[in-house]
This record gives structure tokens, C-alpha cells and sequence, in this order.
């Protein structure tokens, strides 16, 4: 095909002369060639040379028979050598072989005679002109930044990949100027360039797309939980801990900092949580609050002649039989002064032990026990009073009926402390006879406020 559009380019018209030995030849070329005086024949343009950035985007420019092509830098050209070997050989000298009437069978010249090529080209071992390539034999001018084309009768000097001409020099191309051939970012380099991508991502395959980095599963930099996420990653902690000033390692978190009201009594904190203890005497409950534990039904240490009484936080061990000279045990906790005993005149008639405990710091006013007469006589007037232990007024006893009264905490108190307090009934009747009748209550204050 090559073959045939150089044989194209060129039209002779001769005429003949029947009368003398005369030629005459009138050439014409076809677009894409004009006239070679020299050489005698026409000659292909190499526009790649003189139209002005004849490729855009990038593309090189490759001359051809009678125009150009645009092709991607990285195309390799295949010449065929048997098709530019026959454009050569037509593109020699125009022999004419002149006849005359008189001799038309005259043989043509000696097929070894020595002929005359045109520059750019050399007789061959078959006696035809063939290209010189120049590249090949060094004879060119091309720059060391440039690389040399052999073309039909000449060479051209052209730039490598990545860069173009500007006058006689080579210079980069900026392909980052370009359309966009990156996903992100673009780095032009001498003669080409690379991609680049943002932090989280990575380049895909085809060196230009980037897709995103799973750093959880990579290379989980989370020193617990790893969530990724497009372009990045997020850490997170177990409950009980919370992300460090860096945002990867974990902290444990001190719950008993952040609140005094996790536990009843004292919280300890321990790694990725916190747990509740109780004072001795206790037991946590549900985790947070502290519970009594009753000794007298777990431990009980009391002798065989003792009572166990156990109290908050603790217990004490009483004597079953609480009577004290003159006083005789007449029932559980309660002692009787003989009247047959003179001593006991002077006496209360009988007196109660009773015992009871309350929690330390108790919300004041508070009532706390309740005396009540256990016989009723008619024509008696009962009147109660606190006998002892009310030395710092810490306790008043309210008369609630005739028969009964109150008596009430004024005064908060701490613990572990054990009060006993003495209240007595005086029983008057109408006969103006008094008697009396005593109730000692042992108080044991806790020693905390649960």
C-alpha cells in the first residue's frame, strides 16, 4: 500500500517526438509531496517538522507517505523494509531510454554500469539506490538528549518519551498539566511522571486509581477496637477504658474518680472496670450497697449463758440473766426486787433490759423506742422520765398517752458507741401509793451510716 501511494505522488506526462530523438517530461506531485530538483523527483514533506505542534495531548508525531500520524508516545513504529525498500528503488533517478526510428530495438544501457544516487542514499550490491541510515552509521547531528529517525534520504532528530521540542532542544512535558491522569495527586518527574495517593489510600494496579487502605485489617494499629473507615481509621475501647491523648492506645478509666456515689462505702478500681467493698461487718449487695451481716446467725461466739445481740457492723454477747442484787430473773430480760426484801422499798420494782441499734449520724429528730405500761390499774396516773443516761441531751421522752411514751433522738450520734439509758414509770394512785418500774435500754450506735 505504501508502495503504491508513492507511486502516486509522482505523474509523468511525456511526449514523443516521431521525428527526432526528443523527451519531453512534465512532473506534477500529489498533496503531501512536493518536487526534489536535485534528486529529480518528488519527495515526501515531513510535516511533523514544519507544522507546528502538529499532535496535542500528549501524542508524538510520526511522519508518513504524503502526511503524519498522532500516535501515543508509547507506540513502537514497524517499518516494512520490503515496501520501503521498493518506494526507494522508484524514488531513483528517472532513466529514459531514448529510441530512434531507425534503431527501436537498441538495448538499453549496461545493467552494470555505475550509477549516480541522490544524497541521502547509496548504490546497493543489485545496483540500485538504497537509503543511508544514518543512525545507524553515526553520520547524523542529532543532541545527546535526542534520538535519531532514520528517514527515506535523511533523519530526523526527535525527543524521547515525556518530553517535546522547543527549537533545537528537548524539553519535559509536565503531564500533570494534562488532562487529569491521577486519582489524587500528580508528580511530574524528568520524561514522565507517577501517581500519588492521599493518607488511607494506595494506588490500584493501574498506577493511577486509588482505593482505600483497611488499616484494621492490614496492620491494626488499635490497641483494642478498629473501625475503618474511607481514608482513615477510628479506634474505641472496651467499656472501662477510654482512648489516650493519641487516639490508639487505650487508658483504663477510674470510675471511682468520677463519682463517690458508685459505691456505699468504698470503691476500688481495677483494670477496664471497678467493684465495691464493704467494711468488716458487711457485705456487698447488688455490687454497690453494704448489707449487715448478722454474726449472731453466722459466727456466734456468745457463751451458753450469754445472749448473742448483733447490731450494725457488729454483735456483743449480753448474759441471759442481766438481775443484779436484790433483783431476781422472774422472765426473759426482766428483774424483780422482792417486796419481802426491805432494800427493795427503795427500789424500782422491776426493771427490763431491752436492747437496740441504730445507724451512726441518724437524721435528727428521730423517735426511736416506745415504753409502754404492760399493766393497767384503774385509778393510776403513769408519769415516764428519763432516770439516766441522758447526761449530754442527747434523747427526750415524749408522753404519748396515758399508758405510753416516746423517746425521741435530739442529738445525732456517732459510732461504734454503746449508750444505756434508764426510762421509768412512776405509778401513783389514788391512795397516794407510788411505785416505779424501770426500763433500761442499751443503745449500740453503728459505726457507719448503712
Amino acid at each position: 500500500m505504501l508502495t503504491a501511494m508513492f507511486l502516486a505522488a509522482l505523474i509523468l506526462i511525456t511526449v514523443h517526438s516521431q521525428e527526432t530523438e526528443e523527451t519531453i517530461t512534465y512532473t506534477q506531485c500529489t498533496d503531501g509531496y512536493e518536487w526534489d530538483p536535485v534528486r529529480q523527483r518528488c519527495k515526501d514533506i515531513d510535516e511533523c517538522e514544519i507544522v507546528p505542534d502538529a499532535c496535542k495531548g500528549g501524542m508524538k508525531c510520526v511522519n508518513h507517505y504524503g502526511g503524519y500520524l498522532c500516535l501515543p508516545r508509547t507506540a513502537q513504529i514497524i517499518v516494512n523494509e520490503r515496501e520501503e525498500a521498493a518506494a526507494e528503488s522508484t524514488s531513483g533517478r528517472n532513466n529514459v531510454i531514448r529510441r530512434t526510428p531507425a534503431d527501436p530495438q537498441r538495448a538499453p544501457p549496461n545493467p552494470t554500469h555505475q550509477i549516480q544516487c541522490a544524497a541521502g542514499y547509496e548504490q546497493s550490491d543489485h545496483n540500485v539506490c538504497q537509503d543511508i541510515d544514518e543512525c545507524a552509521t553515526g553520520t547524523h547531528n542529532c543532541r545527546a538528549d535526542q534520538m535519531c529517525v532514520n528517514l527515506r534520504g535523511s533523519f530526523s532528530c526527535q525527543c524521547p518519551p515525556g518530553y517535546q521540542k522547543r527549537g533545537d532542544q528537548c524539553v519535559d512535558i509536565d503531564e500533570c498539566t494534562l488532562p487529569p491522569y491521577c486519582h489524587h495527586r500528580c508528580v511530574n518527574t524528568p520524561g514522565s511522571y507517577y501517581c500519588q495517593c492521599n493518607a488511607g489510600f494506595q494506588l490500584a494496579s493501574n498506577n493511577h486509581t486509588c482505593v482505600d487502605i483497611n488499616e484494621c485489617d492490614a496492620n491494626n494499629p488499635c490497641a483494642q477496637q478498629c473501625y475503618n473507615i474511607l481514608g482513615s481509621f477510628i479506634c474505641q475501647c472496651n467499656p472501662g477504658f477510654e482512648l489516650s491523648s493519641d487516639r490508639i492506645n487505650c487508658e483504663d478509666t477510674d470510675e471511682c474518680r468520677t463519682s463517690s456515689y458508685l459505691c456505699q462505702y468504698q470503691c476500688v478500681n481495677e483494670p477496664g472496670k471497678f467493684s465495691c467493698v464493704c467494711p468488716e461487718g458487711y457485705q456487698v449487695v447488688g455490687g454497690r450497697t453494704c448489707q449487715d451481716i448478722n454474726e449472731c446467725e453466722t459466727t456466734n461466739e456468745c457463751r451458753e449463758d450469754e445472749m448473742c445481740w448483733n447490731y450494725h457492723g457488729g454483735f456483743r454477747c449480753y448474759p441471759r440473766n442481766p438481775c443484779q442484787e436484790p433483783y431476781i430473773l422472774t422472765s426473759e430480760n426482766r428483774c424483780v426486787c422482792p417486796v419481802s426484801n426491805a432494800i427493795c422499798r427503795e427500789l424500782p420494782y422491776s426493771v427490763v433490759y431491752k436492747y437496740m441499734s441504730i445507724r451512726s449520724d441518724r437524721t435528727v429528730p428521730s423517735d426511736i423506742f416506745q415504753i409502754q405500761a404492760t399493766s393497767i390499774y384503774p385509778n393510776t396516773i403513769n408519769t415516764f422520765r428519763i432516770k439516766s443516761g441522758n447526761e449530754n441531751g442527747e434523747f427526750y421522752l415524749r408522753q404519748t398517752s396515758a399508758v405510753s411514751a416516746m423517746l425521741v433522738l435530739v442529738k445525732s450520734l456517732s459510732g461504734p458507741r454503746e449508750h444505756i439509758v434508764d426510762l421509768e414509770m412512776l405509778t401513783v394512785n389514788s391512795l397516794n401509793y407510788r411505785t416505779s418500774s424501770v426500763l433500761r435500754l442499751t443503745i449500740i450506735v453503728g459505726p457507719y451510716a448503712f
